[in-house]
Protein backbone atom coordinates (compact mmCIF):
# COMPACT_ATOMS: atom_id res chain seq x y z
CA UNK A 1 0.00 0.00 0.00
CA UNK A 2 1.41 3.20 -1.08
CA UNK A 3 2.47 5.76 1.64
CA UNK A 4 0.14 8.71 2.22
CA UNK A 5 0.73 12.23 -0.07
CA UNK A 6 0.13 14.79 2.13
CA UNK A 7 0.00 19.33 1.23
CA UNK A 8 2.11 21.45 2.88
CA UNK A 9 -0.39 22.39 5.28
CA UNK A 10 -0.67 19.13 6.53
CA UNK A 11 2.87 18.21 7.09
CA UNK A 12 2.89 21.33 9.01
CA UNK A 13 0.36 20.28 11.13
CA UNK A 14 2.23 16.58 12.04
CA UNK A 15 5.36 18.66 12.90
CA UNK A 16 3.43 21.56 14.45
CA UNK A 17 3.46 19.37 18.03
CA UNK A 18 7.39 18.74 18.50
CA UNK A 19 8.26 21.95 16.18
CA UNK A 20 6.31 24.06 17.14
CA UNK A 21 7.93 27.31 15.78
CA UNK A 22 8.12 25.35 11.82
CA UNK A 23 7.05 27.23 9.19
CA UNK A 24 5.74 27.01 5.98
CA UNK A 25 8.66 29.17 5.18
CA UNK A 26 11.05 27.58 6.71
CA UNK A 27 10.12 24.27 5.11
CA UNK A 28 10.23 26.13 1.22
CA UNK A 29 13.95 27.78 2.21
CA UNK A 30 15.10 23.96 3.09
CA UNK A 31 13.72 23.30 -0.29
CA UNK A 32 15.49 26.04 -2.06
CA UNK A 33 18.83 25.11 0.22
CA UNK A 34 18.76 21.52 -1.94
CA UNK A 35 17.16 19.88 1.58
CA UNK A 36 14.11 18.52 0.39
CA UNK A 37 12.18 17.63 -3.34
CA UNK A 38 8.68 16.69 -2.62
CA UNK A 39 6.92 15.67 -5.71
CA UNK A 40 4.68 18.20 -7.82
CA UNK A 41 1.04 17.84 -8.63
CA UNK A 42 0.22 18.97 -12.53
CA UNK A 43 -1.53 21.55 -10.71
CA UNK A 44 2.71 22.71 -8.98
CA UNK A 45 1.58 22.06 -5.68
CA UNK A 46 4.18 20.28 -3.27
CA UNK A 47 3.05 16.43 -2.43
CA UNK A 48 5.54 15.31 0.38
CA UNK A 49 5.33 11.72 1.00
CA UNK A 50 6.37 9.99 4.31
CA UNK A 51 9.65 9.74 2.95
CA UNK A 52 9.57 13.28 2.81
CA UNK A 53 8.57 14.31 6.16
CA UNK A 54 10.74 11.53 7.98
CA UNK A 55 13.30 13.72 5.80
CA UNK A 56 12.14 16.74 7.40
CA UNK A 57 11.43 15.60 10.64
CA UNK A 58 15.31 14.41 10.53
CA UNK A 59 16.86 17.86 9.75
CA UNK A 60 14.14 20.14 11.89
CA UNK A 61 15.61 17.58 14.78
CA UNK A 62 19.57 18.23 14.19
CA UNK A 63 19.21 21.65 13.85
CA UNK A 64 17.18 21.84 17.01
CA UNK A 65 19.23 19.59 18.71
CA UNK A 66 22.69 19.80 17.61
CA UNK A 67 22.98 23.27 15.81
CA UNK A 68 24.14 21.99 12.54
CA UNK A 69 24.60 23.90 9.71
CA UNK A 70 22.80 23.05 6.36
CA UNK A 71 26.14 21.81 4.41
CA UNK A 72 26.87 19.18 7.00
CA UNK A 73 23.00 18.22 7.20
CA UNK A 74 23.05 17.96 3.71
CA UNK A 75 26.29 15.43 3.57
CA UNK A 76 24.02 13.54 5.92
CA UNK A 77 21.00 13.55 3.76
CA UNK A 78 23.60 12.42 0.89
CA UNK A 79 24.97 9.59 3.07
CA UNK A 80 21.46 8.34 4.34
CA UNK A 81 20.40 8.53 -0.13
CA UNK A 82 23.52 6.37 -0.48
CA UNK A 83 21.76 3.61 2.11
CA UNK A 84 24.34 4.66 4.75
CA UNK A 85 23.90 5.35 8.14
CA UNK A 86 24.09 9.03 9.77
CA UNK A 87 27.04 9.82 11.84
CA UNK A 88 25.93 9.61 16.01
CA UNK A 89 25.43 12.60 17.25
CA UNK A 90 24.40 11.37 20.91
CA UNK A 91 27.59 10.89 21.89
CA UNK A 92 27.95 12.07 25.62
CA UNK A 93 29.15 15.76 25.80
CA UNK A 94 31.93 16.67 27.62
CA UNK A 95 31.67 17.97 31.18
CA UNK A 96 30.00 21.63 30.96
CA UNK A 97 32.18 24.62 31.80
CA UNK A 98 29.16 27.22 33.21
CA UNK A 99 29.78 30.87 33.02
CA UNK A 100 27.53 33.65 34.17
CA UNK A 101 25.30 35.22 31.39
CA UNK A 102 26.97 38.60 31.53
CA UNK A 103 30.68 37.14 31.55
CA UNK A 104 29.26 35.66 27.73
CA UNK A 105 27.36 38.06 26.29
CA UNK A 106 27.62 41.52 28.24
CA UNK A 107 25.41 43.91 27.89
CA UNK A 108 26.92 46.96 25.73
CA UNK A 109 27.30 50.21 28.22
CA UNK A 110 28.75 53.67 27.64
CA UNK A 111 31.86 54.84 29.24
CA UNK A 112 31.38 58.34 30.75
CA UNK A 113 34.65 60.08 29.80
CA UNK A 114 37.32 60.12 32.55
CA UNK A 115 35.87 56.63 33.64
CA UNK A 116 38.08 53.57 34.15
CA UNK A 117 36.02 50.81 32.36
CA UNK A 118 36.51 47.85 35.04
CA UNK A 119 38.17 44.59 33.91
CA UNK A 120 36.68 41.65 34.01
CA UNK A 121 38.57 38.60 34.78
CA UNK A 122 40.17 36.30 31.70
CA UNK A 123 38.81 33.87 30.17
CA UNK A 124 40.70 30.99 29.08
CA UNK A 125 39.64 27.85 27.25
CA UNK A 126 40.55 25.04 25.50
CA UNK A 127 39.17 24.15 22.31
CA UNK A 128 36.95 21.28 24.50
CA UNK A 129 36.14 23.94 27.17
CA UNK A 130 34.78 26.48 24.02
CA UNK A 131 32.51 23.48 22.84
CA UNK A 132 31.29 22.49 25.95
CA UNK A 133 30.35 26.08 27.17
CA UNK A 134 29.31 27.85 23.75
CA UNK A 135 27.20 24.61 23.16
CA UNK A 136 28.18 24.51 20.14
CA UNK A 137 28.86 21.56 17.61
CA UNK A 138 32.47 20.51 16.36
CA UNK A 139 31.42 21.37 12.69
CA UNK A 140 30.09 24.71 13.21
CA UNK A 141 33.32 25.58 15.20
CA UNK A 142 35.43 24.56 12.69
CA UNK A 143 33.89 26.67 9.84
CA UNK A 144 33.89 29.93 11.79
CA UNK A 145 37.70 28.66 12.18
CA UNK A 146 37.59 28.63 8.35
CA UNK A 147 36.23 32.20 7.88
CA UNK A 148 38.52 33.51 10.69
CA UNK A 149 35.53 34.92 13.08
CA UNK A 150 37.09 33.03 15.72
CA UNK A 151 40.34 31.75 16.68
CA UNK A 152 42.67 31.50 19.47
CA UNK A 153 44.30 34.09 21.03
CA UNK A 154 47.62 34.94 20.06
CA UNK A 155 50.60 33.47 21.55
CA UNK A 156 48.62 30.86 22.96
CA UNK A 157 46.51 27.74 22.57
CA UNK A 158 43.08 29.17 24.39
CA UNK A 159 40.63 30.92 23.20
CA UNK A 160 39.45 33.96 24.88
CA UNK A 161 36.08 36.01 25.95
CA UNK A 162 35.42 37.16 22.31
CA UNK A 163 35.83 33.81 20.80
CA UNK A 164 32.86 32.31 23.80
CA UNK A 165 30.71 35.25 22.79
CA UNK A 166 30.97 34.68 18.90
CA UNK A 167 30.66 31.00 19.53
CA UNK A 168 27.26 31.59 21.75
CA UNK A 169 25.94 33.69 19.16
CA UNK A 170 26.20 31.54 16.50
CA UNK A 171 24.91 28.76 18.16
CA UNK A 172 21.88 30.99 18.70
CA UNK A 173 21.22 32.76 15.26
CA UNK A 174 21.19 29.51 13.91
CA UNK A 175 17.65 28.78 14.59
CA UNK A 176 17.05 31.77 12.75
CA UNK A 177 18.45 30.55 9.52
CA UNK A 178 21.39 32.74 10.20
CA UNK A 179 24.49 30.99 9.67
CA UNK A 180 28.59 32.06 9.39
CA UNK A 181 28.03 33.39 6.18
CA UNK A 182 25.87 36.40 8.06
CA UNK A 183 28.41 36.71 10.74
CA UNK A 184 30.98 37.03 8.13
CA UNK A 185 28.89 40.08 7.11
CA UNK A 186 28.71 41.32 10.31
CA UNK A 187 32.32 40.47 10.96
CA UNK A 188 33.21 43.21 8.06
CA UNK A 189 30.94 45.78 9.40
CA UNK A 190 33.32 45.15 12.71
CA UNK A 191 36.14 45.50 10.71
CA UNK A 192 34.93 49.09 9.55
CA UNK A 193 34.20 50.13 13.33
CA UNK A 194 37.47 49.27 14.30
CA UNK A 195 39.36 51.45 11.56
CA UNK A 196 37.45 54.19 13.34
CA UNK A 197 38.24 53.53 16.81
CA UNK A 198 41.60 53.18 15.47
CA UNK A 199 41.95 56.98 13.69
CA UNK A 200 39.71 58.41 16.73
CA UNK A 201 43.07 57.17 19.02
CA UNK A 202 45.46 57.88 16.40
CA UNK A 203 46.57 60.87 18.49
CA UNK A 204 46.75 59.44 22.04
CA UNK A 205 48.71 56.60 20.58
CA UNK A 206 51.47 59.14 18.85
CA UNK A 207 51.33 60.97 22.37
CA UNK A 208 51.58 57.63 24.45
CA UNK A 209 49.20 59.77 26.73
CA UNK A 210 45.81 57.46 27.82
CA UNK A 211 45.91 55.55 24.78
CA UNK A 212 44.50 52.55 26.62
CA UNK A 213 41.83 54.56 28.47
CA UNK A 214 40.95 56.05 25.21
CA UNK A 215 40.67 52.57 23.08
CA UNK A 216 38.38 51.31 25.63
CA UNK A 217 36.01 54.50 26.18
CA UNK A 218 35.61 55.05 22.15
CA UNK A 219 35.08 51.56 21.49
CA UNK A 220 32.50 50.87 23.85
CA UNK A 221 30.80 54.04 22.76
CA UNK A 222 31.01 52.65 19.16
CA UNK A 223 29.47 49.48 20.34
CA UNK A 224 26.26 51.70 22.17
CA UNK A 225 25.77 53.92 18.72
CA UNK A 226 25.92 50.61 17.20
CA UNK A 227 23.41 48.75 19.03
CA UNK A 228 21.29 51.56 19.55
CA UNK A 229 20.87 52.47 15.69
CA UNK A 230 19.92 48.57 14.90
CA UNK A 231 17.18 48.75 17.33
CA UNK A 232 16.07 52.19 15.69
CA UNK A 233 16.46 50.80 12.33
CA UNK A 234 14.43 48.20 13.57
CA UNK A 235 11.54 49.74 15.43
CA UNK A 236 10.55 52.23 12.31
Amino acid sequence: MPSPVRSIGQVLALLKAEFPDVSISKIRFLESEGLLSPERAPSGYRRYAQVDIERLTYILRVQRDHYLPLKVIKDHLDEMDRGGEPPNLDAPPPAQVVLPADEVMPEPRPVATGQRQVSRKPIRLSRRELLAASGLSEAVLVELERLQLVFPRRGGGYYGREALTICVVARKLRPYGMDSRHLRAIKQSAEREAGLVEQAIAPFVRRKDGASEAAAEVTQLVIYAHAAMMHSMLER
